[in-house]
């Protein structure tokens, strides 16, 4: 039988250690946000690193996991246990059941959803659905070849991932435009649009599609708040780089060699399967409020539609063997895309590892307390995501806050300031805005970026010598409206 004392000695110890646990999980955490921040220089691919963060971090808190369970979920684990002995099996199991899988599912989601638009974007450019575009930009007018390529960049990338998205638009200007530093100029462009394009719908990008699936927004007001800062923040730079290219681009008519099928559809054809791919991305929010099932599911039920309709349009051509030696699609949008989902997956394991050490919430009072202002959060995030990652910040974020409902506003103190985190709340809007376009402040803070540096040999010095600052001018300006949006409307 142990006295208060020993009592009070063994709970001590265990406190210590579990705070030391906690810090080296945190540790790893930061040190991997180091790495993700200076992938540009060390080479280190982004997707590695934030799987080697999510593996070793559960590894970690597994390891030691009666201490952490004990901490954040002593009734639930007694209430598993149905009075038995605790024994580390059981623990592992609990963690198991109980903890990894809710992050794991959580994960899937997102990532799901990813496979399933960036497999539509696939089909659609191998069909030739995207070819219109090409035909549109053939012009030798910088202005309007800027303007009608980022505006084409702009809606499709509110309706599918940001990255597929600019690698098909970046292939399409390498093709057309013959001078290496008109095409460095108009693929900055394309990239603002395709982040600022992906942020005011919650289909846009993972950050709104994470936000949207925890029921911290929803799709008609996120968007309504956001439509008009996201095309501030990418009409005002666009102006500026536009101002910056001659009268007349020097072009070349190539013919795009990355067809993936070889398709020989019509021109009726090859719209009906846009209005397929595109209108049934657009029907998933309404999916989702109708059946209250994920939103993957939704984007899954348009890719098998889509499919299928693939299938019977080029049924002449459907020999395996010889679509796969036909297979073509830019290596930027196949590779590229496995890294951005495994890059998810590894981030929101690892977020998920800090949340459950309890680190975070200590974090968020501090913020809370110190701070006390979500626009100034707001632009910090904002800051930080052009030094990092945009995706890495906003979940970081997102675990550190959770939506307060509307009935336990009265059970704060401070009601207004929590007013912020209800649904719809200002602060998911403010940080779905921030760090989407912080992002495009340096090149290499966004998978679209990095594209862009790979495929135009792009230095992060002249980025910042022709980009940044137009790009903070629209940051501010679309930052400036969505704060007016806020006070008038809220």
């Amino acid at each position: 039988m142990l006295t208060i004392n020993q009592k009070i000695i063994t709970f001590v110890a265990k406190y210590i250690f579990l705070n030391d646990m906690t810090l080296l999980i945190v540790i790893l955490l930061l040190f991997g946000y180091l790495l993700i921040g200076t992938s540009h220089l060390t080479n280190v691919n982004k997707a590695a690193i934030a799987m080697f963060i999510g593996a070793v971090s559960w590894v970690l808190y597994i390891c030691f996991g009666t201490d952490f369970v004990m901490a954040q979920h002593p009734h639930e684990f007694l209430e598993f246990m149905a009075g038995t002995d605790a024994s580390a099996n059981s623990v592992k199991e609990f963690i198991y059941d109980n903890i990894f899988l809710k992050y794991v599912g959580k994960a899937a989601a997102i990532v799901m959803f990813l496979l399933a638009t960036m497999t539509i974007i696939e089909i659609l450019n191998n069909n030739g659905c995207f070819d219109f575009v090409t035909g549109w930009v053939r012009t030798r007018s910088s202005k309007r070849f800027l303007w009608i390529i980022t505006i084409v960049t702009f809606v499709v990338s509110a309706n599918l991932d940001n990255l597929t998205t600019t690698a098909m638009m970046l292939v399409i200007m390498h093709n057309l435009i013959a001078n290496r530093k008109q095409r460095m100029l108009i693929g900055c462009a394309i990239v603002l649009a395709a982040n600022t394009g992906g942020c005011f719908t919650v289909i846009g990008e993972p950050t709104g599609v994470a936000m949207w699936g925890d029921g911290l927004v929803t799709a008609t007001n996120f968007s309504m708040y956001l439509a008009l800062p996201a095309m501030a923040a990418w009409a005002l730079p666009t102006y500026l780089i536009s101002r910056e290219l001659p009268e007349r681009l020097d072009v070349a008519w190539s013919v795009p060699t990355f067809r993936g099928d070889d398709t020989t559809l019509s021109r009726l054809q090859r719209f009906a399967m846009f209005i397929i791919g595109i209108g049934g991305l657009w029907f998933i929010p309404t999916f989702h409020s109708l059946t209250k099932l994920s939103p993957f599911l939704g984007a899954l039920c348009v890719l098998a539609v889509l499919w299928v309709a693939h299938e019977i349009f080029n049924r002449k051509q459907m020999d395996a063997d010889l679509m796969a030696t036909q297979k073509k699609m830019p290596l930027s949008i196949q590779y590229g895309s496995i890294q951005q989902i495994l890059f998810v997956m590894g981030i929101m394991l690892g977020l998920g590892v800090v949340s459950e050490t309890g680190a975070f919430s200590d974090v968020s009072k501090w913020f809370d307390y110190n701070i006390h202002n979500v626009w100034v959060l707001g632009a910090i995030n904002g800051l930080l995501s052009s030094m990092v990652d945009s995706f890495t910040v906003a979940m970081t974020n997102l675990s550190m806050y959770s939506v307060v409902e509307d009935f336990q506003l009265g059970q704060w103190v401070d009601s207004d300031y929590m007013a912020n985190f209800v649904q719809n709340g200002a602060y998911w809007k403010i940080l779905a805005y921030t760090t989407a376009v912080g992002s495009c402040l340096m090149c290499f803070a966004n998978p679209s970026g990095i594209a862009l540096m790979k495929m135009e040999h792009i230095k992060v010095g002249w980025y910042i010598k022709n980009c940044t600052l137009k790009v903070l001018l629209g940051w501010m300006a679309g930052f400036a409206i969505l704060w007016a949006e806020v006070c008038l409307l809220s």
